[in-house]
């Protein structure tokens, strides 16, 4: 793991070198409502698969957009991996096309940076070590910015509140907006609406109390994490898991967002 330089830090959360042992199997991948910058180290292709079983493939450099909803990937790409873990807008200065335009849950690197993706892949897999490939990524990354590296901290604000459990006419109010104009400009910098967002935080909210539970009082969670009663939160918890809360079973209590199928 790497945590970002200084000029970095207010857009990447984490630089991170993944290496499992995984046997090849479809899963399920959870939304989170952020974007990531994926790295397939151990083969030169990213793939996802839609709701028809079809495989989409993309090289092995690109960016995973801020979904809607959940996705079918496959566990063999996760032998050797690297992520740039994204803040809530925070890929928005580094992509041509804003996150709100990528309308695939993956995105060929090399459709956005060209030749540029395909020679910093390379130069990864020439690294010497993990951290030394982190740290060439973190340097493209920087030079490769397609905005000035400036934080819109309504848009900030608006995804923390948001995060916390506030409504978007809450939240426009707060901020001395309109939520039309709030709605534009958080869903071209996130890549999602504040209140699809909303949606998949307050989820993510849920889950962090429920993981590991073998007690799990579903009426109070619901009610405790601001859903209106247990069937909305089946419903959504269906919506944007592809399960319902009793057929949930990640890969771990730390990979949550993974759910073998």
């Amino acid at each position: 793991m790497l945590r970002p330089a200084a000029a970095l830090a207010p857009f990447v959360d984490w630089f991170g070198w993944f290496e499992s042992d995984l046997p090849p199997a479809r899963e399920t991948s959870v939304p989170t409502g952020l974007c990531a910058l994926m790295v397939n180290l151990a083969e030169d292709e990213l793939r996802w698969y839609d709701g028809a079983g079809r495989a989409h493939r993309r090289s092995g450099i690109g960016v995973c957009a801020a979904r809607p909803g959940p996705v079918t990937i496959d566990t063999a790409e996760q032998r050797r991996t690297v992520c740039v873990a994204f803040r809530p807008g925070g890929a928005y200065p580094f992509l041509p096309a804003p996150p709100g335009a990528l309308d695939e849950p993956v995105v060929d690197l090399v459709d956005l940076w060209g030749r540029a993706a395909v020679d910093l892949r390379e130069r990864m897999l020439a690294a010497p070590t993990p951290h030394a490939a982190l740290l060439t990524l973190q340097a493209e990354l920087a030079a490769r910015a397609a905005r000035p590296l400036e934080v819109d901290h309504a848009v900030v604000a608006a995804a923390a509140a948001l995060g916390r459990g506030a409504g978007v006419t809450e939240v426009s109010d707060r901020l001395g907006t309109t939520t039309g104009t709030l709605r534009r400009r958080f869903a071209t910098q996130v890549g999602l609406t504040p209140k699809r967002y909303g949606r998949i935080r307050r989820l993510h909210r849920l889950l962090d109390g429920v993981v590991g539970r073998s007690d799990v009082d579903w009426s109070r969670a619901a009610a405790d994490t601001g859903y209106f009663d247990q069937a909305h939160m089946v419903n959504e918890f269906r919506e944007l898991t592809g399960v319902t809360p009793g057929r949930f079973r990640p890969r771990s209590v730390e990979e949550r967002n993974h759910l073998p199928t």
